[in-house]
């Protein structure tokens, strides 16, 4: 008999865990949602209570990174005083120290996905929401502190410019060989930095300096 006392919660977590393992174990995620069930010794029937496909779980490791960087973010004492460019860079730091829990899973999945910012993958839009929703509090913050410009017709568009900045470095990370990823950090800095450029009120330099670092990476690559 299935024990149907086990907290919602811990039964996703069980079911996302596993995925990983399987994929992790395989190479591939699992044949069928039949034979995944009954390695977890639950019904399929019980599975579609939490999720509706793979592409579910898949989406719900996306989302449990994210909320676990956001936990680790917000514990730091020093957060709540950050500017907002502080916080999106203390985000993408944090974020990254996650990825890398998961990064031989996300490589197998995502190594050979084509440019994320032209066709992203179905599985990754829960992600997007989540992190628009945070996007959009720090450009309006940003605003109050006049350290992002209002701009009529344009402000709507930077929590959209930020996805994009987020993708960019997701596949950064994902082809980085450098030691500690150091040069995934090294995009963070330059890409927040112009980004905060571009919406203030002097992006040249920062454009260049990006502009510069891209294709030196492009090189070494």
């Amino acid at each position: 008999m299935e024990n149907t006392n086990i907290p919602l919660k811990d039964t996703r977590t069980r079911i996302l865990e596993a995925f990983v393992h399987h994929v992790l174990e395989t190479g591939q995620e699992p044949v069928s949602v039949y034979k995944f069930a009954q390695s977890l010794g639950m019904s399929e029937q019980e599975f579609y209570t939490f999720y509706t496909s793979f592409q579910g779980v898949k989406g719900g490791v996306w989302e449990s990174i994210f909320e676990q960087t956001l936990a680790d973010m917000y514990a730091q004492p020093a957060y709540a005083h950050y500017s907002p460019k502080e916080k999106l860079l203390s985000f993408y730091f944090t974020w990254i120290e996650e990825l890398k829990k998961n990064r031989s899973y996300l490589l197998t999945l995502y190594e050979k996905q084509p440019d994320f910012k032209k066709v992203t993958p179905q599985e990754v839009q829960s992600f997007k929401r989540h992190f628009t929703a945070f996007a959009k509090t720090l450009v309006q913050e940003g605003k109050e502190i006049e350290q992002i410009v209002d701009r009529k017709y344009v402000s709507d568009k930077y929590p959209d410019a930020l996805w994009l900045e987020t993708l960019f470095i997701f596949q950064f990370w994902l082809k980085d060989t450098s030691p500690g990823f150091e040069r995934t950090d090294a995009a963070i800095e330059k890409s927040v930095s112009l980004f905060f450029d571009v919406v203030g009120r002097n992006a040249v330099d920062s454009f260049f300096d990006f502009a510069k670092f891209l294709y030196q990476s492009k090189k070494s690559s």
